[in-house]
């Protein structure tokens, strides 16, 4: 790459929208350390004014990689390794068709997809909200299915995990970490399938880091603040973001 091909690369990644992204990714990303949710919802719609809809999920997959890589640093000793491991046997497989899929779609199924999961995701979370189940081995890999067949093709899909976790009987600090183990193997997934169908550039992967690499300070932040302020005002802030970003997104595939 030439030099004046770099300078306006490094060019297009210094702007007011890049400077309001950065900084949405490190405020969403305490709130979503706080409440396990919340990060690939609001970011990508600070991102699809700057790359386009079509490539918010490949640019999100670089960004969310990096934001789980923090929480998993975060919260390290608080993983639970074993039901990582059962849900990834679901999730891997799940995916993969999943993120394969969403190579094949137009710019409207797109943001129509984005904005129904966006929505969907609210009275979802309600749904799981105080439930209890009890999960063996092979119910962890159907949450692992059900999670990997709609988060491969979109962002911000963790309140299914979270709901499905939180309901199995894990709590706090330990939700937030097996939640950010999986979804940073299934972005590794993404980035990969993206990458071989040409989706992921330069540019797109810049972006994605930068957003990434702004999330890593506030996973600490989150850990600080745990138990230390009430959820519910973050988890209220979290779904008016989430539910105008779905109507956006909804507009710009009917438009």
């Amino acid at each position: 790459m030439s030099d004046s091909s770099l300078g306006a690369l490094a060019a297009s990644l210094l702007t007011p929208d890049m400077a309001i992204a950065a900084a949405a990714a490190f405020l969403t990303s305490i709130l979503g350390g706080l409440t396990g949710f919340g990060v690939g919802l609001v970011l990508p719609v600070a991102l699809a004014p700057i790359v386009g809809i079509a490539n918010v999920i490949p640019c999100m997959a670089i960004g969310m990689l990096l934001t789980n890589g923090g929480r998993v640093w975060a919260f390290w000793r608080d993983v639970e390794r074993r039901v990582v491991l059962r849900i990834l046997v679901g999730t891997i497989p799940a995916a993969l068709a999943s993120a394969s899929l969403y190579t094949l779609l137009p710019e409207r199924a797109i943001a129509g997809l984005l904005g129904v999961i966006a929505l969907a995701m609210l009275p979802l979370r309600r749904a799981l909200d105080g439930r209890a189940i009890a999960l063996g081995g092979l119910g962890f890999a159907g949450l692992g299915l059900l999670h990997g067949a709609v988060a491969g093709a979109a962002s911000g899909t963790g309140i299914i995990l979270v709901g499905g976790l939180l309901a199995a009987g894990l709590a706090g600090s330990a939700v937030i970490a097996t939640d950010a183990a999986v979804a940073f193997v299934l972005n590794l997934l993404k980035i990969a399938v993206f990458g071989t169908a040409s989706l992921l550039d330069l540019r797109l992967a810049l972006i994605g880091a930068l957003v990434g690499l702004c999330t890593i300070p506030g996973a600490f932040v989150a850990r600080w603040l745990l138990g230390r302020m009430p959820m519910q005002v973050h988890v209220w802030m979290l779904e008016a973001i989430v539910a105008g970003g779905g109507v956006w997104f909804l507009y710009k595939a009917f438009a």
